[in-house]
């Protein structure tokens, strides 16, 4: 096995459930690995978010169910929506934008489970103003009003999100799209935008340094955000069951040892520092393990076990994309969604 070096793709903007069971993701492992060695090529962000597949590849849960894994690197979610697309990665987590929703209404991905979720009671994204932005007043959510907003690319997570806060507080917002989760942090720290949202382990360094201010939470707004989601190509979800479920089942090993260690600590504070020192050859490797362990600490966020999906959210998060005119309004959950290997709730 072996990691492939950091890739970025870009991406022109396209304007341009009650609980079911879905055994495949569970099962995979308690049965003779079905898909004989293949080798498959996983996309990820450098985000504690997404250690479950970081977990499964160091401890050989994806050897276990049949898979030569690598991992392939991205720094925002819809160039990983294209290279699924064209089929030069298998799986992935990323969160829902217009591109993935556009890709699916042309056949060429499925989401097949949830990766993260805002839940209560467990610390969650951070609302963040720049420092300049702080000090001349913005000190809420509630003064967001006429404030630039960053964002990857229009349709992106970050635009949905906050469109969702701007909405909630009756404000308006200006966008402004910078590719990457690096320029936007550098565009925060310079003042060339007023505020952010993002993932504690990003917010929370930014917010001691004294760059930014946290202003306000995400989950304040949207309480059970399906955050990101497990997808695959179409082709893959229809044809390659098999494969699928083993990839899965994986992954979901990956995400219990994260849940247990980081969130429940069944292992105690050993067990903690062994995860961050599995987890930092991935997020913030370019920086000492002592530096970096408290970000990675500050990231914990619970993963969903078994993959499972929150539909409700999904559902919420197609409706305001059309509602931006983002994405075609006849798109329907089942060209987004393949409900069949993980469970699903509505929260």
């Amino acid at each position: 096995m072996q990691i492939q070096g950091d890739a970025t793709l870009t991406m022109n903007r396209r304007k341009a459930i009650t609980l079911i069971g879905g055994a495949a993701a569970t099962a995979g492992l308690a049965t003779p690995a079905l898909s004989q060695n293949r080798k498959i090529t996983v996309g990820a962000l450098r985000f504690t978010s997404h250690s479950g597949s970081f977990i499964a590849f160091e401890r050989g849960y994806f050897a276990d169910a049949g898979l030569d894994v690598q991992l392939k690197f991205f720094q925002a979610a819809q160039p990983m929506a294209i290279a699924i697309a064209s089929g030069s990665i298998d799986y992935a987590v990323t969160a829902v934008s217009g591109g993935l929703i556009s890709l699916a209404q042309k056949g060429a991905v499925k989401v097949i489970g949830g990766a993260l979720s805002e839940e209560p009671g467990i610390d969650g994204q951070k609302i963040l103003a720049s420092d300049a932005a702080f000090k001349a007043g913005l000190t809420s959510p509630k003064k967001l009003d006429g404030k630039i907003f960053g964002m990857s690319t229009a349709g992106s997570s970050f635009h949905y999100m906050g469109s969702k806060v701007a909405a909630a507080e009756g404000v308006s917002l200006k966008f402004k799209p910078l590719q990457k989760v690096g320029a936007i942090i550098g565009a925060l720290k310079s003042g060339q935008i007023d505020a952010w949202s993002i993932v504690p382990h990003i917010a929370k360094p930014l917010a001691k340094s004294g760059a930014a201010h946290i202003i306000g939470n995400i989950s304040d707004y949207l309480p059970n955000y399906q955050i990101t989601t497990v997808f695959t190509s179409a082709r893959n979800a229809a044809e390659q069951k098999a494969m699928t479920g083993d990839f899965l089942a994986g992954f979901s090993k990956g995400v219990a040892d994260y849940n247990a260690t980081m969130i429940a600590k069944t292992l105690g504070k050993e067990g903690v520092n062994d995860m961050v020192r599995l987890i930092h050859k991935y997020v913030y490797a370019d920086r000492p393990l002592a530096k970096a362990a408290p970000s990675i600490i500050n990231g914990t966020m619970r993963l969903n076990e078994g993959a499972a999906l929150n539909v409700a959210s999904i559902e919420d998060q197609l409706k305001w994309f059309q509602s931006e005119a983002l994405v075609d309004a006849d798109v329907t959950m089942d060209t987004l969604v393949d409900t069949s290997y993980v469970k699903t709730i509505r929260a």
